[in-house]
């Protein structure tokens, strides 16, 4: 993604372009890349939240001995004591990189300010699952950046002095309040309500309630992620097209921003609604689309989806996760119609 001096893009696409600038950048591949971020133009400030390696993804290799009179190689490994500052420095060096690389590839000189969230995935030994918390923060000014001589400069006693936020032994998981978060409020977003429970196996989707509907899809996709504790935001609609909620992903393989369209149709889906949810996608900022509809779809929509972040969920994908998740119902596209002939 290039954005060029003489174009003016939206916050969405500055988040966007960023975050490839990041994902692009050479790291050793067993560390994690997983990147949202948020721009905000009137301060012109962005705002990262990054996943960090765990201690585990650090080479325990030490070195390497060959014992002559056993004629056989010998590892040894580097301590628990001897590993936890070399973690420590290395989360430190990418905390200070990864603000390089953005106030470097600033070409539109649309960033004054960077904060970065920087968190790792772990288990939590005391329940046993997983947590993502942030253990350093970091908020900085390109003028206050671009003043540092970094060949010179140990990044622990680098970042304390930028003012950064963090345990002194980032090696324990210790988490911290970001100094700056990424805003999830939308002021298209509205008042949810609850559907799903007042359904039963005989109503028919495809006449339902085309707003009832959307909270439908709204309520089944929480339940879907609610493992992850993603949120799932409805918006306004002008009952077809736009965006019809977002969710909010924190999971670190698949999370992020996932826009949904819901379409309560009785005909098949054309190209053009798929087409319109990849614009979507692409000035959202997100990560994914799904498009969900109580028909189905034709051929070249499901042709241009192929190879895309895109989704496409029909009728009979939408009663299964409905199964999935307690609900039974039905889809009648020529009761719909009658219905709808008759109105």
């Amino acid at each position: 993604m290039k954005v060029k001096k003489n174009q003016s893009p939206t916050p969405e696409i500055i988040s966007k372009y960023y975050e490839n600038v990041i994902s692009n950048t050479k790291y050793p591949s067993i560390f994690p890349k997983n990147t949202i971020s948020e721009y905000l133009p009137e301060t012109r400030m962005i705002i990262v939240d990054y996943e960090l390696p765990n201690i585990s993804c650090i080479p325990r290799m030490k070195e390497i001995s060959y014992i002559k009179s056993k004629n056989e190689f010998k590892c040894k490994l580097f301590s628990d004591r001897e590993i936890e500052p070399i973690y420590d420095n290395i989360i430190y060096q990418i905390a200070l990189k990864r603000i390089m690389e953005i106030f470097n590839f600033d070409t539109i000189n649309a960033i004054t300010t960077v904060s970065f969230n920087g968190f790792v995935c772990s288990i939590d030994r005391s329940t046993g699952h997983q947590i993502s918390p942030f253990i350093l923060s970091i908020q900085v000014s390109k003028d206050e950046y671009t003043s540092i001589n970094f060949s010179n400069i140990s990044p622990k006693e680098c970042f304390k002095k930028l003012k950064g936020v963090g345990s002194s032994k980032l090696y324990t998981i210790t988490p911290i309040p970001p100094i700056v978060t990424i805003n999830k409020k939308d002021p298209r977003f509205i008042e949810s309500y609850n559907v799903a429970n007042s359904i039963n196996e005989g109503d028919n989707l495809a006449i339902m309630d085309w707003q009832d509907f959307e909270h439908l899809i709204r309520e089944i996709f929480e339940t879907e992620f609610a493992s992850s504790g993603s949120e799932v935001k409805v918006t306004q609609s002008s009952r077809d097209g736009g965006v019809d909620a977002i969710v909010f992903d924190p999971d670190p393989i698949r999370g992020g921003k996932i826009i949904i369209q819901a379409k309560r149709y009785i005909n098949t889906v054309g190209v053009s609604a798929v087409r319109d949810l990849y614009g979507t996608i692409l000035n959202e900022g997100a990560n994914k689309g799904i498009l969900v509809t109580t028909s189905d779809y034709g051929p070249d929509a499901y042709k241009f989806a192929k190879n895309k972040p895109i989704s496409l969920l029909n009728g009979s994908n939408l009663l299964h996760l409905l199964q999935k998740h307690g609900h039974k119902a039905c889809i009648d596209i020529k009761a719909a119609r009658d219905a709808f002939s008759n109105t």
